[in-house]
């Protein structure tokens, strides 16, 4: 028995909108299943990164599935690996960590740098190498730090008992250098009676120990930054003889060995 035209449109009707509510449903299930996959790629794009920070890897690079999602619009505008602080600390600890500073060599120039120093009258004072070294034969030396056994038992005790022999050789002025202030600088000089024969400059800031690659890492002993263990020749601001140490050794620094450099 056949439809009548009311019932065949009836029977229409209700097709279509079975059809659109099938439509519909899958658009929904496939939307859920694309959020969960970006929610699942940007969880691991996360541990990634979070790995790459402990064992010091490269975090992953953008350009990833993830950032294409974004550029669609499905993540609302927030990226799936974005530039976090942590991630810019890790690029530039890395990047200072393969910047190795060459050390100074004999007939390198001096590079600029301002010290300080208390004078004969007990006034703080400043210099630079330029005014120290111009036109000058100056021996410099330099030690871990002020007030420390090998220090003030044997380097600088040595410097100012062969002060007036190194002066006889035409040196116009002995300078002790250390990563210190210039107020342990100067009460130390007085505790060891370096008197007017040494000049002791103080580089508290390290810029000078880093300007010329001598710098000692000794955080491990609470001391930060320091100045490897040296004596140099300098004849108007270039180097002449360098006798560098490995660290804070003492073997080829001496007084005595500046001394013969001078014969």
């Amino acid at each position: 028995m056949g439809l009548s035209n009311q019932e065949a449109a009836l029977s229409w009707r209700c097709s279509q909108r079975c059809e659109v509510a099938c439509t519909y449903s899958k658009q929904r299930v496939f939307a859920f299943m694309l959020l969960s996959c970006t929610r699942t790629m940007a969880f691991l794009g996360r541990a990634m990164m979070n790995a790459g920070r402990v064992v010091g890897a490269a975090p992953p690079a953008l350009g990833t599935p993830g950032q294409s999602l974004v550029n669609r619009g499905v993540l609302g505008g927030r990226a799936a690996f974005p530039t976090t602080p942590q991630r810019v600390a890790l690029r530039t600890s890395v990047s200072r960590a393969t910047q190795v500073v060459r050390a100074i060599a004999v007939g390198d120039k001096l590079p600029t740098a301002t010290f300080k120093y208390f004078d004969g009258e007990g006034g703080m004072k400043e210099i630079t190498t330029e005014q120290l070294c111009k036109g000058k034969k100056v021996v410099l030396f330099a030690v871990p730090g002020a007030f420390t056994p090998t220090c003030s038992l044997k380097h600088l005790p040595g410097f100012v008992e062969k002060a007036d022999e190194i002066k006889g050789k035409g040196v116009s002025t002995i300078a002790c250098v250390s990563v210190n202030d210039a107020f342990v600088m100067d009460a130390w000089g007085k505790n060891v009676g370096s008197g007017d024969k040494i000049l002791m400059l103080a580089d508290g800031n390290a810029q000078f120990t880093k300007a010329i690659g001598v710098e000692l890492d000794l955080t491990d002993k609470g001391l930060g930054v320091r100045s490897r263990r040296y004596a140099m020749l300098v004849d108007d601001q270039v180097i002449k003889v360098l006798n560098l140490e490995e660290g804070g050794a003492y073997t080829v620094s001496s007084a005595e060995m500046i001394l013969e450099a001078l014969q």
